[in-house]
């Protein structure tokens, strides 16, 4: 991922670490799906099963969505209105950005308090999962309140970039890396 500040800070430098780390987190959760899919496969195949692998795919399904977010964030690969933001004025498109990184924020501070209400509830009612190996059912509900929390950070920190007069890290990657408002329609 291409860092457009030329000597970054400690913290810069440790918040994309941070996100990295998670994109690394969501391939190896995508890789874990692939094995617990293979190791079903291969047990029907010799009469026999692998005790709540389509669980544990499940928990590693939502693992890769959440912890991958921030990763996706970071390099553009979200869904946005390129056609339209690139026809605005860059003051106005400053604007726009910071308004939409704003509300995301909100919306996702929104969620990150929902999920640890509901990790805290499982957590005090001792619930599990339903499958053939019950665990506790906090422990995969923390790679979404983990993945939504470090989206808010990043979010937040785009949000402060633009205030201070940068371009959100995914624009600029947008420019360096040719993206024209014909490759996003």
């Amino acid at each position: 991922m291409m860092n457009p500040d030329p000597s970054p800070s400690a913290l810069r430098r440790a918040l994309d670490g941070v996100y990295r780390a998670t994109g690394a987190m969501a391939v190896a959760c995508l890789v874990m799906i692939g094995v617990f899919t293979l190791a079903q496969v291969t047990a029907r195949l010799l009469n026999t099963i692998v005790p709540s692998a389509d669980d544990f795919a499940g928990f590693c399904m939502a693992g890769a969505v959440f912890l991958g977010m921030t990763y996706t964030l970071r390099i553009g690969g979200h869904v946005r209105m390129l056609g339209v933001l690139q026809k605005l004025a860059p003051p106005v498109r400053r604007y726009a950005e910071l308004l939409c990184a704003l509300v995301a924020a909100l919306l996702v501070a929104v969620l990150l308090y929902y999920t640890g209400d509901m990790i805290i509830m499982t957590w005090k009612i001792g619930e599990r999962t339903l499958g053939l190996v019950p665990i506790p059912k906090w422990i995969p509900m923390m790679t979404m309140f983990i993945g939504l929390l470090i989206l808010l950070i990043a979010l937040l920190d785009e949000s402060l970039r633009i205030l201070g007069g940068a371009q959100p890290v995914y624009a600029a990657l947008e420019e360096t890396e040719g993206v024209s408002t014909a490759d996003a329609s």
